[in-house]
């Protein structure tokens, strides 16, 4: 019943751009904050960006700040990861997460291989 499903990953040049959506479908999208997270080989789990589900607040870790972008349409159900001047450094599995009280579902994840 529940999905969250990420797509847009693949493989990108080292200062290119990609743009991964999460489409997210059996709760109430609207109610939830969601937020992107990565892992890269050998790496614990991060958190890359937030947005809050009311006011649309959002917060970037320091390594993508200033070239990511999270924005959601809750018309749509969906959330959107703009990633700009991409860095080797990104390669991860790039997974969606949404949370409220008492209520927490992630993706399966998309993977982003930054390379030349």
């Amino acid at each position: 019943q529940v999905q969250l499903v990420e797509s847009g990953g693949g493989l990108v040049q080292p200062g290119g751009s990609l743009r991964l959506s999460c489409a997210v479908s059996g709760f109430t999208f609207s109610r939830y904050a969601m937020s992107w997270y990565r892992q890269g080989p050998g790496k614990e789990r991060e958190l890359v960006a937030t947005i809050t589900s009311v006011a649309g607040i959002t917060n970037y870790a320091d390594s993508v700040k200033g070239r990511f972008t999270i924005s959601r349409d809750n018309a749509k159900n969906t959330v959107y990861l703009q990633m700009n001047s991409l860095r080797p450094e990104d390669t991860a599995v790039y997974y969606c997460h949404a949370v409220r009280s008492w209520s927490d579902y992630w993706g399966q994840g998309t993977q982003v291989t930054v390379s030349s």
